[in-house]
């Protein structure tokens, strides 16, 4: 099983899939799911691989869902794996690609040696890395599952049944230009009304579940010009959907107070990408999660977090999905890792989930 799981996650890994460029691996597991698992494949229209596998000795005929996804962060093109002392990494200046190549190689391998499954229903997702904007944009209809696992949290005790609010706060300042040296004082600086701002928002985490982030700042044509025009781009996370839309709009009054005081005007788009969900713990697939990896030795910990999952949006369509483990480490880093012991148990755990619900 090592050599084959091994030499599958390789082949995923070298088809580049870089965020908007999926096409390419799309198609492969479309073949690979068709000539393994005897899958009817399904293109969407927005790109995602929707593949329907049928039941394996059990009469349970209501399907479950498996979320993974295609795309990788960059640098993804050109990836050269290699296994050392039981490690696999990049051998280049790359990511690895395990984030989520190893998931879809752990579900595939799990797939295979499960003795019994119910019918399933795999989603390949495009676009997770950029916004979750597969998920967001999948056919549902073409669904039929009422519970779900999505394959891709780092760490394999973990089982997340909890996300944020993520709202995206787009700034547009815009000041007066003038000669810097000549008459600075007819201008107004939409830098310093940016800056004003940016220091009077508290950043990182607001409370235990919300945070706020200025990821991006760019002002200014020339350096001897009062620059006129500054944009400044803001994320809020809250996993409480009401403490997300109430720091969101306490951070564009800062904008407008801080700018109209200096003179200066806004342009402020802000847009809802996922709202927040938290699902019981006892709900079905979290007890079946929560059993698989303590059949492999881990004690489970069950959680919500602030980062954005697939999972979002197949439980606001109304598919009750929590995220396991698939064991990779330092993702969306050139130093991203995985062993080949923790896809051993990723596979076990999959397998026993699988099983579980053949009953």
């Amino acid at each position: 099983m090592n050599i084959e799981l091994v030499n599958t996650f390789f082949e995923m890994v070298q088809i580049s899939s870089e965020s908007g460029e999926e096409k390419e691996f799309i198609s492969y597991l479309e073949n690979l799911f068709t000539k393994k698992l005897q899958a009817k494949c399904i293109i969407d229209d927005y790109g995602n691989l929707i593949a329907k596998i049928p039941a394996k000795n059990t009469a349970r005929t209501e399907p479950i869902l498996f979320g993974v996804h295609a795309d990788t962060v960059r640098p993804g093109k050109d990836i050269e794996p290699v296994l050392e002392n039981g490690v696999i990494r990049s051998a280049g200046d790359t990511i690895l690609g395990a984030d989520d190549k190893a998931g879809i190689t752990e579900l595939l391998a799990a797939i295979e040696a499960a003795k019994r499954y119910p019918p399933l229903e795999i989603v390949v997702s495009r676009e997770e890395e950029i916004g979750l904007l597969g998920s967001k944009n999948l056919d549902a209809s073409f669904l039929n599952s009422k519970i779900g696992f999505v394959v891709d949290m780092d760490n394999l005790a973990d089982i997340v049944i909890g996300g944020p609010s993520y709202m995206t706060i787009d700034v547009d300042i815009i000041g007066k230009a003038a000669h810097a040296g000549m008459e600075p004082e007819k201008g107004i600086s939409s830098i310093k009304a940016a800056a004003d701002a940016i220091s009077k928002l508290k950043q990182g985490w607001i409370d235990k579940e919300t945070t706020v982030n200025v990821g991006v700042i760019q002002g200014g044509e020339i350096r001897n010009s009062v620059p006129e025009k500054t944009e400044v781009k803001v994320e809020c996370r809250s996993q409480s959907h009401e403490k997300c839309l109430r720091q969101s709009n306490l951070i564009k009054e800062a904008f407008v107070s801080t700018a109209k005081a200096l003179g200066a005007k806004t342009e402020i788009k802000m847009k809802l990408a996922i709202k927040s969900y938290c699902i019981s713990e006892d709900a079905e697939p979290v007890k079946v999660a929560k059993q698989a990896a303590s059949s492999v030795g881990l004690q489970p910990e069950v959680k919500a977090i602030c980062g954005g999952t697939d999972a979002a949006h197949y439980n606001e369509k109304g598919i009750t999905t929590v995220v396991i483990g698939m064991g990779a480490k330092a993702e969306h880093t050139k130093k991203e890792n995985i062993t080949v012991a923790d896809m051993k148990k990723a596979v076990s755990m999959i397998q026993r989930i699988l099983e579980e619900l053949s009953d």
